[in-house]
Parts: structure tokens; sequence; C-alpha cells
């Protein structure tokens, strides 16, 4: 029996550490204690000189500590209340998509605000139940424990096998995917490929590609020997195509995207079918999925008003550069 894999926990901080630049105090100028101070009026015309004196009489450590939060605070303040909003959460791979969408939607409304946040389809569902979005966004169909929810479809899209650039192998069966997938395969060798253990790359619990994909090769996730386990679709690309040995799966569009931007990845074709948004408008690539918004119940008339834009020529043609087929109703 081969030797039982040990998945390593895989995550990106995509947050950055940079610093801003702080204007320093002359040796010569006192520095004085915290308090009350910060309660200095900036609205008038010198605010900016007021704030930056303060800063320049506080101890550098604490300039450091209080600084985020009040430029957080001044940015908020001077930003006027959105006279529309909506939050939408949920899967990662029709996140960006989405903020795409919402940034245009925006742009041609003032006083919107769409929040499109990240996490994954299962977040997406919760979300919904328990009132915290407006929509949830899932990358598979509906299960038939959901039947209380309402689909909304955005868009079609296939789920693509991906390994690195030099990989020399073009396609692989399902029993071949399943093998590797299960721990039964474990070298690209006996594949046809160069003489190197398989990565072997899943995708984390909660996420509907991870359902998708596993019910089209018939594997339960259980039985899965995966050496990383990722959540967001642009983690396994990097990691395919940092490591010549790895294999993963996720959205097409994802895959072309992150390819036209010279990720070193390639597309496994399937069933003999290449994975192209062509095949998959077709209906002849067997691995594709809806991407959907979900609700509890019927739009109310902000949703609505976003959705009807989803129909415009402007944003079907983001729909495409995201190498997803648009949804037609």
């Amino acid at each position: 029996m081969p030797l039982k894999r040990k998945p390593q926990a895989y995550g990106i901080n995509y947050l950055s550490g940079n610093q801003l630049p702080l204007a320093r105090a002359p040796p010569h100028t006192p520095r004085g204690k915290a308090g009350t101070q910060l309660a200095v009026c900036v609205t008038k015309l010198n605010w900016r000189t007021l704030f930056i004196n303060y800063l320049q009489q506080l101890p550098m450590k604490l300039v450091r500590t209080l600084l985020p939060a009040v430029l957080t605070c001044a940015i908020a303040a001077c930003r006027p209340a959105p006279t529309n909003e909506l939050v939408i959460t949920g899967s990662s791979t029709v996140a960006p998509l989405v903020a795409e969408l919402a940034a245009a939607f925006e742009s041609q409304h003032p006083g919107w605000r769409i929040d499109v946040q990240s996490g994954g389809s299962s977040r997406g569902i919760r979300d919904v139940r328990q009132g915290l979005a407006d929509a949830g966004m899932i990358s598979r169909a509906l299960a038939t424990d959901e039947q209380d929810l309402i689909t909304h479809t955005l868009a079609i899209d296939g789920i693509a096998l991906i390994v690195h650039a030099d990989n020399p192998l073009k396609s692989l069966s399902d029993d071949e995917i399943r093998r590797i997938y299960s721990g039964d395969e474990q070298t690209w060798s006996a594949l046809g490929g160069h003489n190197r253990p398989i990565t072997v790359i899943n995708k984390a619990e909660g996420r509907a590609t991870l359902k998708v994909f596993l019910a089209h090769i018939e594997l339960d996730n259980r039985v899965v020997e995966a050496d990383l386990i990722a959540g967001e679709n642009q983690q396994v690309v990097e990691t395919v195509a940092r490591d010549p040995a790895a294999i993963g799966y996720v959205s097409i569009g994802t895959a072309k995207y992150e390819m036209d931007n010279g990720a070193s990845i390639k597309l496994l074709l399937l069933a003999g079918y290449e994975a192209t948004v062509a095949n998959v408008q077709a209906g002849d690539y067997p691995l594709s999925r809806p991407l959907n918004l979900v609700t509890r119940n019927e739009p109310n008339e902000d949703l609505a008003a976003f959705m009807k834009f989803w129909r415009t020529p402007e944003a079907t043609e983001i729909i495409q550069r995201h190498y997803f087929v648009p949804a037609t109703e």
C-alpha cells in the first residue's frame, strides 16, 4: 500500500507590509504625552499642519500604532455615506468577476457601494441564510438541502486540470486522475512524464470546485491523498507555476487569466476536449458548472438593479474577459 501523505495547510498573505512615511520632529522639539489632544479639529484650512505638528510631539512608537486608525477614521469621515449598499459574499471563483462588475456599476451610479468578499461557496450559502449578505456567490448548482434558496445564474465556467508548463503530458484520463488523487499513482514517470514524485494539490473543504471535481472523478474526499490544501484558485495556480511536479484543478477562467499574465502553467485535455471557453459554451467540455448568486427571497430593488446590469453589453464584455460564458435568460 502506498505511503499516506499528510497534507500541509497552505495560505498566502495578501496584505502589504509597507509603512507610511512619517514626519519626524527636529531634535529640539519637546515630546508630549498622548491624551485628549487627538480631538483637535482637522476641518480647518490648516488641518494638515496641525496634524503633522501633533504627530511630531508623540513618541514614534505611539505614532506608528495610532496613525493607521486615525487615517482610516479621517478617510471614512470624508467619504459620503452610500445611498445604496449591497453585501455579496462567497465563491473565490465568482468574486473577482462580481467585484469588477460592481466597480463598473458603481462608476455609473454615484452613491452606490457594493462590498464583495470571497471565502468559498459555503460562506455564501451561510451568510445569506443568516442575513449577513444580500446575496451569496456559489460556483455550482444548489445541493438538495439548499433548495430553500433561489439561484440567479451569472455565467458558465469549466474546471481544468493544471500542471506546470514544462510537464510533457497533454491529457489524463478520469481513471488516471482518480489514481493520482487517491495516492495509487505517485510518480509522473508511470504516466509518461518526468521521473519525479507528484505534488498533489487539493481544494479546501467548503469549496464548490472541490465538490464538482470529486463528483466528476467519483472520488470521496476522505480518501484523497494531498500534499497541499489550497483555498483560493490563485493559490493553486501560483503553487503549480512554481513546482514542475505539481498538479491541481481550478476554474478555466482563472487558469486562462493567469496564463495571460505570465503564469507557467498549462491546461490538460479532459476526455479529449481542450479546456476552452468555446468547448464550455458548446456543451462539449465534460466538467462545467454554473456560477450563481443565491438569495433567500426574490432580489430586493437594489440587487435587482445590479443583476439587470449583468445583461448589458458592457457586463457581457467583462464576463468574457474573465473567460466565462455569459448566461442567457
